[in-house]
């Protein structure tokens, strides 16, 4: 709806004097920054007119208060600028090489309630065995491989006890490659595979329908690794640090693409047990 330029011009008066209230400035400090006469300033206060002043008298006035000049002329909800508003949208925490950092953490428990959707750069760590975090980690993090083995094991817990929903998309290459121990996974010991392939098959029997695995054809389909905390936040892995959103506009989009992942998976959340064993059954016969 179109808004009345008397209203409009009433919204201004009142914004531009909450901004100069919380932000302790007079009318002759304002009219010094903004570069005007403080008798300019007073009428943008006390007018009672329709007329709204000159562009460059908003944004002046608005760079001056550290508001947006949108929000001053009531076309915005959000008082802060632009750049502010991007740099509370996004932050750029490090990613360590093991999830062991409390942040990690805290995002799981900050979502609790809501559905975690997952696509891991490798198997998720909190499905992993001890033996298999070890084999990964050691030889990058010695001691604190235990850190890794403890988040690990503080996730599941929180995926046991909490009414949240986790949802995990891997390409089908990961999966084939785990069993075969190729690529990444050459050299994994064959008992430590094998223990690993029947926590898998464990965890999936004992917490589906809230842990769901589903495989996606890499060659058809590509994400990056992320993780969507419910509607609060996305999370992208680019390496030595992680991108968080928190806007809904991309939060949203990355929840769009995990529908499309899902969606058109090679294997579904309740195909994934089968799939598993014939890899292992092909492995075998090999």
């Amino acid at each position: 709806m179109k808004t009345d330029k008397r209203h409009r011009s009433t919204l201004f008066r009142t914004r531009l004097s909450r901004a100069m209230q919380e932000r302790g400035e007079t009318q002759s400090g304002l009219s010094r920054a903004v570069g005007v006469d403080r008798s300019t300033i007073s009428q943008l206060l006390k007018g009672n007119g329709p007329r709204l002043p000159n562009a460059q008298v908003v944004a002046e006035c608005a760079v001056a208060l550290g508001v947006s000049a949108d929000w001053l002329l009531g076309l915005s909800e959000r008082p802060e600028q632009a750049a502010d508003l991007l740099a509370a949208s996004m932050e750029m925490p490090q990613a360590p090489r093991a999830m062991v950092d409390e942040q990690i953490f805290a995002w799981h428990r900050e979502a609790v309630g809501y559905k975690i959707r997952h696509v891991p750069a490798r198997l998720p760590d909190m499905l992993k065995t001890s033996d298999m975090l070890r084999w990964e980690y050691t030889p990058h993090l010695g001691k604190t491989t235990d850190q890794a083995i403890g988040a690990s094991i503080d996730r599941l817990d929180l995926l046991r006890n909490a009414p949240s929903d986790y949802e995990v998309a891997l390409p089908l290459f990961e999966i084939e490659s785990f069993v075969s121990g190729s690529g990444y996974y050459r050299g994994l010991p064959d008992d430590v595979r094998e223990a690993q392939i029947e926590r898998l098959l464990d965890l999936h029997e004992q917490l589906f329908p809230t842990l769901r695995i589903y495989l996606f054809d890499a060659r058809k389909l590509h994400s990056t690794p992320i993780t969507v905390f419910g509607p609060m936040m996305a999370v992208l892995y680019i390496g030595q640090h992680y991108l968080v959103f928190r806007d809904a506009e991309r939060v949203q989009a990355f929840s769009r693409h995990f529908d499309v992942l899902v969606r058109e998976a090679s294997v579904s959340d309740r195909a994934f047990p089968d799939h598993l064993r014939t890899l292992v059954a092909q492995a075998s016969a090999g």
